[in-house]
This record gives structure tokens, C-alpha cells and sequence, in this order.
């Protein structure tokens, strides 16, 4: 396995503009040793995070993503990975596949970036000629503010076997975008995406480039006052309140797809701990805002009426070095055990 990795990483160079690769391993994967997983790696088995939902519960033993800025890099480098593939990008692959080890169990596909999302508007859920031509994403705003990025650093497993290794959750969301587009204003997309504020004071222009690396959401009311007040709350000021030292805990990596012919997301997240996730899941549900207010369970609270979670999975990303089928509770390093001792 680490042979067939290795080869579509000698082909292009590690960033956008060549690829990008994580490998990661479901708590299926790791049910099958003896030994249980060090008790500082949260990795439980997935399951629904809101009351109103109904997923699928994923358990591939793994899951390679493949990202590029460029399409023909990604499908070059997973048909050499299936054995299809004698050369990538002018070098040798070798002889040894992914598919020697598994059988593939799912395929899932996507995009994220300026005018995409527009250009594919032919499928169920998306309103003609709605999408803005410079949105990066379906529901027409820029995501993945700067600002709203963990660093890598606080979402790496800090100690243990897997340091500097991660979690990941991934979900498949679908989209109801015609209800987004034709039934809501400007104003109302603007409210729920951010909030009531930045709507009343038309703070977001276009896709959101205006706002730069945050969100600002140092000027909106707290969630709970806004519920209240405002009758809505933004999905933006529902998530401010998962912040520590004003820093978020997830690193997200989320992209549009059209897989099954529906508008839709693959939410993928990486976090120290799966439990990160959660609670900030939690935070997008609103549910206690629900309770203290005349905001619906989904309508009027954020953009939960709009979305439909249809798979869950948790995976563990290990370091470099344990990427290739690793055990559950590898040897510490030889640092560590000194360190110990």
C-alpha cells in the first residue's frame, strides 16, 4: 500500500497545484486488532448529531482523498492507484495498487472554487441560472474564512503512537437550493448565512470578499439575544460560539458535488478529537436557541431547512509513517519512551 501511495506522490509535487492526499481509518478498520486504540484517540463509531436527521453510518475500513486544483491531476492519480495507470505525469508507476489490499466501497466527487458551482447548475435541487457566476460555493457566499480555519496545530494529536496525526469527520449533505434561491431574499440569505445584522446593514457584498479573513461577528448580538430579537439567527453567529481563546477547534475542507445527479456537500473536517466535532455540531443544531425562542428547530435557524445530512463517518488520519494499514496501538517512538522514562 505504501508503494502504490508513494508513487502518484512522486508524480506531482505536494500543493494545489499539484495533489493533495490524506489516508484515514474507520473505527471498523481498527475493531479488527486485539488491542484498542490509545485512550487519548477519540474515535468513536459515527452516529446522527441532531435530532431531525436520519444518515447512513459509514464504515469503510479506509478513505483516500485526493485534492488538486487541477481535475486531470485527481483522476490521473486514482486510476494509477487502481492499477490502471503504467506512467503518471511522465513517471513510472509501480506495480503494486491499492486494490491489491481493498475492494472499492464507494466513490464520492466534487469541487470548491469561483464560478464551479454555477457551471454545474444542471442537476435536482438548483434553480437555473440562480448560482452567482463568482460563487466559489452552491449557496452563493465564500466559506472557509481565514479566521474561522483551526491551525493545523490545534487540530493534530498531540502525544501517543499517533501524533501529529488527526480525526476526520465526513458527511454528504444534499441541497435544497431551490427553496434557498426562490423562495428567500438577498436579505434573508444574508440573515441566516451570518446574520441579521450584516443583512440590515448590507455588510456582505457579492460572495462575502469584502469581509476578508472573518466573518465579523464581533458586531452581530450573541445567538441567544438574536433568536430573541431578531426572530432568525445566522449560521455564522451560531458557530462563533465554538471558539476557544476566540479560536475555532475544526479545520474544514468541505466541497460542492453533485454525486447522484442532487446538489449537495461533503462536509470533511479534521479535528483533535472527533468530540470537537460534535460540539460543534451541536452549535450549528441551535437546539437550545429552539427552546429559549420562537426560532424553529431548522426554520429560521441558520441554514438547517435547506439541508438534508444523508452520511456520517469517522475516520483517524495517522502520521506519514503509520499511513499503510498501521495497528491500533503501535510502539511508541523512541522520544516518547525516553521522554516516559
Amino acid at each position: 500500500m505504501e508503494t502504490a501511495l508513494q508513487g502518484i506522490e512522486h508524480a506531482y509535487e505536494r500543493s494545489a497545484d499539484g495533489l493533495l492526499m490524506t489516508v484515514g481509518y474507520s473505527p471498523a478498520y481498527f475493531g479488527r486488532f486485539e488491542q484498542s486504540l490509545p485512550e487519548n484517540v477519540d474515535l468513536p463509531m459515527p452516529k446522527a448529531l441532531a435530532p431531525f436527521e436520519d444518515p447512513k453510518l459509514d464504515t469503510p475500513d479506509t478513505v483516500v482523498h485526493l485534492a488538486s486544483d487541477h481535475s486531470q491531476v485527481v483522476l490521473g492519480a486514482e486510476e494509477a492507484l487502481k492499477g490502471n495507470k503504467d506512467t503518471l505525469n511522465g513517471v513510472d508507476q509501480p506495480d503494486a495498487t491499492l486494490t491489491d489490499a481493498f475492494e472499492i466501497a464507494d466513490r464520492r466527487t466534487g469541487f470548491v472554487g469561483k464560478g464551479l458551482p454555477a457551471e454545474n447548475d444542471d442537476v435536482e435541487g438548483v434553480p437555473s441560472d440562480e448560482i452567482p457566476e463568482d460563487s466559489p460555493l452552491y449557496m452563493g457566499f465564500k466559506s472557509g474564512f481565514k479566521n474561522n480555519q483551526a491551525s493545523e496545530d490545534r487540530v493534530s494529536i498531540q502525544r501517543g503512537p499517533f501524533a501529529d496525526g488527526t480525526t476526520q469527520h465526513i458527511s454528504h449533505i444534499t441541497l435544497n437550493l431551490n427553496q434557498w434561491y426562490n423562495q428567500d431574499s438577498r436579505y434573508q440569505r444574508v440573515a441566516k448565512m451570518f446574520c441579521p445584522h450584516h443583512a440590515a446593514e448590507e455588510a456582505v457584498e457579492g460572495t462575502g470578499n469584502n469581509l476578508n479573513t472573518d466573518t465579523e461577528m464581533d458586531k452581530c448580538k450573541h445567538a441567544k439575544d438574536a433568536a430573541r430579537e431578531e426572530g432568525v439567527i445566522g449560521h455564522s453567529q451560531k458557530m462563533s460560539r465554538v471558539r476557544e481563546d476566540d479560536k475555532p477547534i475544526i479545520l474544514r475542507r468541505d466541497f460542492d458535488s453533485t454525486d447522484g445527479g442532487q446538489a449537495g456537500l461533503h462536509f470533511l473536517a479534521l479535528q483533535r478529537q472527533i468530540s470537537d466535532f460534535v460540539k460543534t455540531r451541536e452549535a450549528m443544531n441551535g437546539t437550545d436557541l429552539a427552546e429559549q425562542s420562537a426560532v424553529g428547530q431548522r426554520n429560521n435557524n441558520g441554514i438547517l431547512q435547506y439541508m438534508n445530512v444523508t452520511n456520517r463517518g469517522n475516520y483517524l488520519l495517522p502520521p506519514r509513517s503509520l499511513r499503510a494499514l498501521p495497528p491500533a496501538n503501535p510502539p511508541s517512538t523512541k522520544e516518547e519512551n525516553n521522554a516516559a522514562a
